[in-house]
């Protein structure tokens, strides 16, 4: 496997010294600047052809933008376009230092832009080589062939999904997010399912982790039902751990009116973004509770169900058709037909690959409601 490492020289002898070592490490050919600059080409066009030779781009942004190319845009920079959208991009941050106005603008281009994207930050050389060997194996990880049944799998992800509940006074509508690890095995054992320290350990998370599921303004109850640990919240916010690392979120649909609680009557679409968003935290949030209980990685495959429950009347519209248009919508015929969307997965791919798999999930569910 080829993987370029793009950065800027000058300032980075140690940090790229460390990225290849990394690279190396793991046996793949580590591609960089300097190893073009023998070439007939100018060396950024060489460099240009490296990145698209190469399976992995390894993207490593510290302080400075460093010289501008004819193009108006840094080497890096330059690399980075020509990479994203076609490889795998793993981009490192430095910790630490104040970047240069234009080199700000790269890392924030860099952490706004979701397919494909693994980001991480580093404070040292030996920092970025823990980062970059542990970025490479779960990238080899994606694409290894394991011993879970996708159909198995598939299977269980759909009957963790419960029965729609078309009562919408009482919790509106919900994106559902049903995750069944495999091969299908105990991971908690009853004792720890029902220990404090795992139920509060989720229930911080769940209220204040970066990938936060419920509101801290609203009451929660804590559970065991059935074997499982349960938590759950007015409007229908949920979740459910079970004893095989399975786990099943409800997420309200809707965001909540300003100043007078909920208006079902501006509810009559389904914001693209906003179904988008829910299920990036859902994965976010089951991927490091996963990471938590599974920490040997026993677990190897996941598959992923989600499904909109609740909204059988509405259309389907972007943030900006709806801001365009938002007081004329055309209402759904009541199709409730709506199927969950399942997808199979390697494990690392909720982390390294998860806006692919999001947009695997979000496109069907779509053609599932009209459009607005």
């Amino acid at each position: 496997m080829k993987v370029f490492i793009s950065s800027l020289i000058s300032d980075f002898g140690p940090f790229r010294d460390a990225a290849r070592r990394a690279v190396t490490t793991l046996r793949h050919e580590a591609l960089m600047a300097e190893d073009f600059e023998a070439r007939p080409t100018s060396p950024q066009i060489a460099c240009l052809q490296g990145v698209r030779d190469a399976d992995i781009v390894v993207l490593i942004l510290g302080e400075r933008y460093g010289p501008v190319q004819p193009t108006g845009l840094s080497a890096t920079h330059e690399e980075y376009r020509e990479a994203r959208g076609t490889k795998h991009v793993l981009a490192f941050v430095q910790q630490g230092v104040t970047p240069e106005p234009r080199q700000a603008e790269l890392i924030t281009e860099v952490q706004d832009w979701e397919a494909g994207l693994f980001r991480g930050g580093f404070a040292d050389a030996e920092d970025l080589h823990a980062g970059i060997i542990r970025a490479l194996h779960d990238v080899a990880l994606t694409d290894a062939v394991g011993t879970a049944d996708p159909e198995e799998l598939t299977r269980r992800a759909l009957a963790l999904i419960p029965p729609e509940n078309r009562n919408m006074s009482s919790t509106g509508a919900t994106v559902d997010i049903a995750i069944a690890m495999g091969p299908r095995q105990q991971v908690l054992r009853p004792v720890e399912i029902e220990s404090r320290d795992l139920s509060e350990h989720v229930l911080q998370s769940v209220l204040f982790g970066p990938d936060r599921l419920f509101s801290p303004s609203l009451g929660n109850k804590v559970e065991i039902a059935d074997g499982a640990l349960v938590i759950r919240q007015d409007r229908g916010a949920f979740l459910r751990l079970s004893e095989d690392g399975s786990i099943l979120i409800l997420q309200p649909l809707d965001e909540p009116s300003t100043g007078r609680g909920w208006d079902m009557g501006g509810h009559m679409v389904i914001i693209q973004e906003i179904v988008q968003q829910r299920i990036a935290t859902a994965l976010g949030f089951a991927t490091t509770l996963i990471d938590h209980i599974d920490a040997t990685q026993r677990l190897t495959h996941a598959a992923v169900a989600v499904r909109i429950a609740g909204a059988e009347y509405r259309a389907w519209r972007t943030r900006s058709q709806n801001d365009a248009s938002p007081d004329s919508v055309t209402i759904g015929m009541g199709e409730r037909n709506h199927q969950p969307v399942v997808k199979v997965q390697r494990r690392a791919a909720l982390r390294v690959d998860r806006s692919r798999l999001i947009e695997d999930l979000l496109v069907p569910l779509r053609r599932q409601f009209p459009a607005g």
